[in-house]
């Protein structure tokens, strides 16, 4: 199998689970006098650094696997993040279609792409940072207000890239400055990840970041997360929840406590 296949093929399998996860906790009734609330849910649209993993690609962690972990009782995590995809091919695919089917008033839509729109040689991924990202990132924030569901875009995770004298650099180019303005311009909340998890890396420094990164005996790969990792950035994703209202102090839980490396887990691929 390729490599081009087997990604195409764990994508698939990861965005099968997460819709079946979703299905499964999915529509439920509202509010009546005696009757509990439903879950809220935080459904995921976004890339690699977000989205499920299985036994074949353990440790390689998203940061979606460990959001829960921050998050009371009483809220849910749908991810339906994929591997690949850019904001252009999920919607492509129908993979917002799929998420409006089972979004509920109430529900929030998080957003992260911008890894795979860089992809200038591949016109079925790639997006230009001021035009078609904006324009493909405006129908995630139309579907979920359509639908009563809270859109928040977050601008991507930041690769691991340091310079020579320890600096660490950005990656993203224009991506995160387009996001950032579409917020402004709608009105959407703004989760600014890639602020967050550059200054992050620079406190950490280039080698003890390699402990975050998804580094193993035959594998050096500076994008995507291991344990360690997916859960600071998701801290950094439960805070910024917290800090901008999104979600109330009562809605989050651990984060200022350490979360075992352990409770993350990678099922068997359904």
């Amino acid at each position: 199998m390729t490599a081009a296949a087997a990604l195409d093929r764990r994508g698939a399998l990861a965005a099968a689970g997460a819709l079946a996860l979703a299905a499964a906790t999915g529509p439920a009734a509202h509010a009546t006098p005696g009757v509990p609330r439903r879950m809220r849910t935080l459904h995921i649209a976004g890339d690699s650094t977000a989205a499920q993993k299985y036994a074949d690609a353990a440790p390689e962690t998203g940061w979606g696997m460990a959001l829960p972990f921050f998050l009371h009782q009483g809220l849910h995590v749908a991810n339906h993040a994929v591997n690949g995809r850019s904001s252009k091919s999920f919607l492509d695919e129908g993979r917002l279609a799929a998420i409006l089917k089972l979004i509920e008033p109430g529900d929030f839509l998080l957003v992260q792409f911008g890894h795979n729109d860089e992809k200038k040689n591949d016109p079925a991924r790639y997006t230009e940072p001021w035009s078609t990202y904006r324009t493909c990132l405006r129908q995630y924030v139309d579907g979920a207000r359509a639908h009563g569901a809270r859109p928040v875009l977050l601008t991507s995770v930041e690769r691991r890239k340091f310079a020579a004298d320890g600096t660490a650099l950005p990656t993203h180019g224009e991506y995160p400055a387009a996001m950032r303005a579409l917020a402004g311009q709608t009105g959407t909340p703004l989760l600014d990840i890639q602020a967050l998890s550059l200054a992050l890396w620079q406190r950490l420094g280039a080698e003890e970041t390699k402990k975050y990164f998804n580094w193993t005996a035959t594998e050096q790969d500076n994008t995507h997360f291991n344990p360690p990792g997916a859960i600071a950035v998701a801290r950094q994703v439960a805070r910024r929840l917290r800090d901008q209202r999104l979600l109330a102090p009562r809605d989050l839980r651990r984060l200022d406590d350490t979360i075992p490396e352990s409770w993350i887990t990678w099922p068997a691929a359904p």
